[in-house]
């Protein structure tokens, strides 16, 4: 564990760019072999906007890393916050506790207000309006969410107290497990069910890109399935029911252009219907 975090605290950037392009590579030719939905569609096309929003992504957060790292060292300089707080622990337990606490404060929380909040979800549904979600969706978000991701990601840091090797051990397991629970992959039903009581699954986050309520407000988490079940947001449908999009933006020419995309956060807000079927939650 000491040369996994060693690893971490002074990864190069080329290292962090290859295990993006190579989780979207990974996924890409799996999808190809064993798909959730083998509906055909012009894979390269739907991709555009996508790796277009994920470079603003990574334009977004590239200047603005150095405040992670000084949050970082003064929280760790300090002995402020959580982890730092405890007492003493194994290393593999305080890194376990420090990766799910980032987990929860940067992708949990920040993607429950971003569906509660009005104006943040005009922004997020960018991300929701994709009508084919495979592994190029996981970054699909605007230059706006990006923004605030970072800042829920920046007040993690401070209130987990983590130091930079394991905030460089989240971003990477974000980046995968993103990349892994968007991709349009078909696993064997139980192996799904047995992965989603502890990490987020396909299926299990397939189940928040259907296109109504009651589903789209489910099922927040970005790594670790124990939120969702732990809050009450965990909920279940049978994966060849989901309707992918966002019922208030139908339109797949719009949602699948950069301009449209780029504007959609400043249209009027569209208040959206609930789906009337049995719902199942757990």
């Amino acid at each position: 564990m000491e040369q996994i975090i060693s690893y971490f605290e002074t990864i190069p950037s080329s290292h962090r760019s290859l295990i993006l392009v190579g989780g979207i590579t990974f996924f890409w030719i799996l999808e190809g072999i064993m798909p959730l939905f083998g509906t055909p569609y012009k894979k390269w096309k739907h991709s555009v906007p996508n790796f277009f929003l994920t470079m603003t992504t990574i334009i977004v957060n590239f200047p603005l890393a150095f405040l992670l790292l000084k949050t970082s060292d003064w929280a760790v300089e300090n002995q402020f916050g959580i982890i730092n707080w405890l007492p003493a622990m194994p290393l593999w337990l305080y890194v376990l506790l420090g990766v799910m606490l980032l987990d929860l404060i940067g992708a949990y929380a920040a993607h429950w207000v971003e569906h509660k909040v009005k104006p943040l979800w005009m922004v997020h549904l960018v991300h929701h309006s994709d009508h084919h979600v495979d592994t190029t969706t996981a970054n699909r978000h605007h230059p706006l969410e990006s923004l605030i991701r970072y800042t829920f990601t920046l007040a993690g840091v401070l209130i987990v107290g983590a130091p930079i090797g394991i905030i460089m051990l989240y971003q990477s397991l974000s980046v995968v497990f993103s990349q892994f629970n968007h991709a349009n992959i078909r696993l064997p039903r139980k192996v799904d069910n047995a992965l989603s009581w502890f990490v987020v699954s396909p299926d299990m986050h397939k189940v928040h890109h259907h296109y109504q309520l009651p589903y789209t407000d489910s099922n927040y988490g970005n790594i670790f399935a124990i939120w969702d079940r732990l809050f009450g947001t965990y909920m279940t449908m049978d994966v060849t029911d989901i309707v992918y999009g966002v019922d208030t933006f139908p339109d797949e020419k719009e949602n699948s252009s950069i301009t449209g995309l780029l504007k959609q956060p400043f249209h009027k807000y569209r208040r959206p219907t609930t789906e009337q079927r049995e719902v199942i939650s757990k």
